[in-house]
């Protein structure tokens, strides 16, 4: 990985007054740091980084240009965030009213991202409508990938490009989540749990270190029988439409010789 060597604040940054700054941080230009921010020891913010008021850095954490961070957040040690990605926008929080029409439910709480996670570019983790979104220790979290408000992503977990987890879903420790997967709101998953590449998930997982695919999914084993049949599926209708019309057949002639045995 590339890593900026460059130390201080560039003349072209904004830095607060009020905001704390550790030793050895460097603030390329264009990087804004609003009031009562705390930045640790060893921190760098690339080009365009943005840190909203009373967030923390923790120590030894890279920010890559244009990585927006939203008010209140609470970032870890060594943690890595890649470019344009989103920490703490609005959850997607809306009551409807009578007239069709829908009034925002104000999203107070925050994201709390703990030691060592590494976070794609183009990312979005959403702020928690009351308490925190969580992203554990150790979590790698690749592009492209929206996390909602109140999900907790569990340490060590793994999370593949274009995934989408809905509000308050939470996902156990040292799973893995394919591409392109779907998760449903406020579901628990167990701690392994491992869900194949597009797989749509609408239902709390209870066992651990289980394999799921398809949409919606189903365990490892019969996803793939089930897949071995889907391609035949063509095969098989013309084989019962054959045996559709010969059963047609038959009847048709056993009524046809009832009736000539009945003379």
């Amino acid at each position: 990985m590339h890593r900026r060597l460059n130390l201080g604040i560039d003349k072209l940054a904004f830095v607060h007054p009020s905001a704390k700054i550790g030793k050895d941080v460097f603030i390329d230009a264009f990087a804004y740091v609003s009031e009562n921010v705390v930045i640790a020891d060893g921190c760098k913010l690339n080009a365009q980084t943005f840190i909203g008021a009373n967030s923390k850095i923790g120590a030894n954490s890279i920010f890559f240009p244009g990585v927006k961070i939203y008010h209140n957040s609470v970032i870890g040690n060594r943690v890595i965030i890649h470019a344009n990605t989103v920490i703490g926008s609005d959850g997607f929080g809306f009551a409807p009213q009578k007239d069709g029409t829908y009034n925002k439910i104000p999203q107070i709480g925050n994201v709390v991202i703990e030691d060592d996670v590494e976070i794609g570019a183009n990312t979005t983790v959403d702020r928690a409508t009351m308490g925190s979104t969580i992203v554990k220790k150790g979590a790698k979290i690749d592009n492209l990938i929206q996390i909602a408000h109140n999900v907790e992503i569990g340490e060590n977990t793994v999370l593949a490009a274009q995934s989408g987890i809905s509000g308050s879903t939470k996902i156990g420790p040292n799973s893995v989540v394919g591409g392109q997967v779907g998760i449903a709101g406020h579901l628990t998953l167990a701690k392994g749990t491992q869900i194949g590449a597009q797989a749509g998930i609408n239902f709390n997982i209870t066992e651990e270190n289980k394999q799921w695919h398809g949409s919606p999914a189903q365990p490892l084993r019969n996803w793939m029988r089930a897949s071995v049949i889907f391609k035949h599926l063509p095969e098989v209708e013309k084989r019962i439409n054959a045996l559709e019309e010969e059963l047609k057949r038959l009847t048709a002639e056993l009524e046809k010789n009832t009736i000539h045995n009945e003379r």
